[in-house]
């Protein structure tokens, strides 16, 4: 446990499932408070706060759009109202559609960059204004993918969204560093989650990712969780406008592994 994580609040987006329940999980066994936030699943909100709770911390989940203003809004007054401000924000919540690119309609394109982009420049402004009204070194993590540097065909909404997210990270870690408030990215790779349960039950779609990942095995929700627990933590007060990523070194050109090339 990170002591000075005890007691601090965090609002984590898209957080009823996979990475962002893993986090807020993780964020309980440190005794944080936590906003859950969910779109659809309810019930896995809920789910998510009880386990936040019975590891030590406390929870709420709220319903909210987070690529509109009065969806963030709304998070950060049940931040304030249940716990009384905020600490960590945490942009998870994200989503993608595979389409040959010539094939996007405008309105998947929209779709995908209003949740994966737009939803974390309005959560971090959102975060920014708190914390610079508070005068409080406050702290934002983004999570993109390693299709931020890893091109990334039939997806290009995606890996658009998630490489301008990238930039927007570096950017405003820079523009607020003066003001304390540290802006990091956690890019994961491979991860065992709902959205891929569908192709990693294809034993060879799982098996050529597995192929892709130089360690040879597909992460799990808790790497990154690790990863986002030591990013809130002043364990990483140095650290700022980095993307780290967690993905068993699939960003190295695995192709290259055995002297290829």
């Amino acid at each position: 446990m990170y002591q000075d994580l005890n007691g601090k609040i965090a609002i984590v987006t898209g957080g009823s499932k996979g990475i962002g329940a893993a986090i807020a999980e993780r964020f309980g066994k440190e005794h944080m408070s936590v906003v859950i936030n969910y779109l659809g699943d309810h019930e896995g909100a809920k789910q998510v706060a009880d386990t936040v709770i019975k590891n030590g911390g406390q929870a709420v989940s709220i319903h909210a759009d987070v690529s509109t203003e009065d969806g963030i809004a709304s998070l950060v007054e049940t931040a304030t109202a249940h716990f009384g401000g905020m600490d960590v924000w945490v942009n998870n919540a994200g989503m993608e559609i595979k389409e040959p690119t010539h094939q996007v309609s405008l309105e998947d394109w929209n779709k995908v960059v209003a949740i994966n982009q737009t939803g974390v420049f309005l959560g971090a402004r959102a975060a920014l204004n708190y914390f610079l009204e508070h005068h409080q070194a406050g702290n934002i993590i983004n999570i993109t993918s390693v299709h931020e540097q890893i091109p990334w065909p039939t997806f290009a909404s995606y890996a658009a969204a998630k490489g301008a997210v990238k930039l927007f990270t570096q950017t405003i870690a820079m523009e607020y560093a003066k003001q304390g408030i540290r802006v990091n990215a956690i890019g994961p790779g491979a991860i065992e989650t709902p959205i891929n349960a569908e192709k990693f039950a294809d034993k060879a779609q799982y098996d050529q990712t597995v192929s892709m990942v130089p360690m040879n095995r597909i992460g799990k929700p808790e790497d990154v969780s690790a990863g986002a627990a030591w990013l809130a933590s002043s364990e990483s007060s140095y650290v700022t406008g980095i993307t780290l990523f967690i993905d068993g070194g699939m960003t190295l050109y695995p192709a290259f592994k055995d002297g290829q090339g």
